[in-house]
């Protein structure tokens, strides 16, 4: 059975990027008739607002997309639970005790002005490769500072996945990306862990979520391979960019759901729009949750390339 995942991560309100990819899947999901969760990454304590998950789950219902496992399902129907990772810290330990078992962790004492003096400089919007400087030191010595866990990459390390929307993506894990944090220093488990533990013990077989995810993939794929497990298959969506083209920054309070709510659009209109872009349906007229799934049914799945701009008649808002 298909299993698709909404992940947001509570730091505000749902941002027009994370309606668009939620709609998507959602729409998939439902189209073939699985099952859709909804999970809270909640991580980062210092970057959760208050209020806002629950924020977030009023504004999905308001569009219309319902869920069949989430952070307020009854036990009884949450197979999973908990959805929130911040309740999730010994599932994440043990998948490290795991991985620490066959001695593919190791600690790091690295600051990360060290990792940049020692790295090669990344071409411009590349990464910096850990250069892998604690890898082989005594695990025993005593450390500068609370070392984060890397994970041992293995050499040659290399992955190639049939992206849904993307087509191959293919990355030299061991060089391009380099032994990557599990758990930093504070105790913060990784987000690269986290997904990954999360997707599969929650048995997500498709992930749907935004292009600028796609560079984490082949490591995601990795780890999920080292932890046993069979990764999801993956569709990386184009952006949501404001109507002139730029850049729709998730901290602007304005490019949300809720602004747009506030402001008079209607759900419907919303939807509409979201769901032609998709291309969920032939045109952006306005349309329930139900109805675009009615017409995405009737489709074939070719999901958008190119960065979706928001309406000029929204301008004003977002």
């Amino acid at each position: 059975m298909v299993r698709t995942r909404f992940a947001p991560s509570p730091t505000g309100d749902l941002h027009l990027g994370g309606a668009w990819t939620a709609l998507a899947s959602w729409a998939l999901a439902r189209r073939e008739g699985g099952a859709f969760v909804v999970r809270v990454e909640d991580l980062d304590p210092p970057r959760v607002v208050r209020g806002s998950a629950e924020r977030i789950e009023s504004d999905l219902r308001w569009l219309g997309l319902d869920w069949d496992e989430g952070p307020d399902t009854p036990r009884a129907k949450a197979p999973y639970a908990p959805y929130a990772q911040s309740a999730r810290g010994a599932i994440y330990e043990a998948a490290l005790a795991k991985l620490a078992t066959r001695g593919l962790t190791y600690p790091c004492d690295c600051s990360r002005a060290e990792i940049a003096r020692a790295a090669s400089a990344p071409h411009p919007g590349e990464e910096t490769v850990y250069p892998g400087t604690c890898r082989d030191r005594d695990p025993a010595r005593v450390m500068k500072r609370d070392p984060a866990i890397r994970l041992r990459v293995p050499e040659g390390a290399h992955e190639r996945v049939e992206d849904g929307a993307l087509g191959v993506i293919e990355q030299d894990v061991s060089r391009e990306c380099g032994d990557f944090v599990l758990r930093r220093g504070d105790g913060v488990f990784a987000y690269q862990l986290a997904v990954v533990v999360d997707d599969l013990a929650m048995r997500i077989t498709d992930v749907v979520r935004g292009a600028d995810l796609a560079s984490s993939t082949p490591r995601q794929v990795l780890l999920a391979r080292l932890l046993f497990g069979e990764p999801p298959r993956y569709v990386h969506l184009s952006l949501v960019v404001a109507s002139d083209g730029s850049r729709l920054a998730k901290r602007t309070g304005g490019a949300s759901v809720r602004a747009l709510r506030e402001a008079g659009i209607n759900a419907r209109t919303i939807v509409g729009k979201l769901a032609g872009g998709l291309g969920l349906t032939p045109d952006d007229a306005p349309r329930s949750s139900g109805e675009a799934l009615e017409a995405f049914r009737a489709r074939a799945i070719a999901w958008p390339r190119v960065p979706w701009r928001v309406p000029e008649e929204w301008a004003s808002i977002v």
